[in-house]
């Protein structure tokens, strides 16, 4: 398994992206649980694992063991849009156990560390809207 995008979520609803080369000590978990933020270079924290998709995109479920990618037949959940009531669909998913595949996995904050996680990810740079650029252009 060589990079892997670990992606965080916080509970102000902001997320932080960063990749990581060495994503060993990963591999055999499974969504639900609780992984030690020093595995990953955020000592302090832990996080939970909620999450991911496979190098082709499809989604981590956590009903389907192992990390080995089937066809279910399901009416709601991960990776299933059903807009009327009753309809089943066959769908391609990944089970819940992180594998060697795995190029995404979406994390959530259960402990803080010392520092907070701007300081971790570095500065996020929100783009500003410049109304007078916008109105020299027109």
């Amino acid at each position: 398994m060589a990079e892997v995008k670990i992606i965080v979520g916080d509970k102000t609803g902001k997320s932080y992206q960063k990749v990581i080369d060495n994503s060993d000590s990963i591999v055999g978990r499974a969504l639900g649980e609780t992984i030690k933020g020093d595995l990953i270079g955020f000592s302090g924290y832990e996080f939970l694992i909620t999450g991911g998709s496979d190098h082709c995109g499809f989604p981590m479920r956590k009903d389907v063991k192992g990390s080995r990618r089937v066809k279910i037949l399901a009416n709601s959940g991960t990776g299933i849009k059903v807009k009327d009531k009753g309809i089943f669909l066959r769908k391609t998913v990944v089970g819940d156990t992180v594998g060697d595949k795995t190029t995404q996995i979406n994390l959530k904050i259960t402990k803080q560390g010392s520092k907070k996680i701007e300081e971790l990810f570095g500065e996020t740079k929100e783009e500003t809207k410049d109304v007078k650029a916008d109105e020299k252009k027109d």
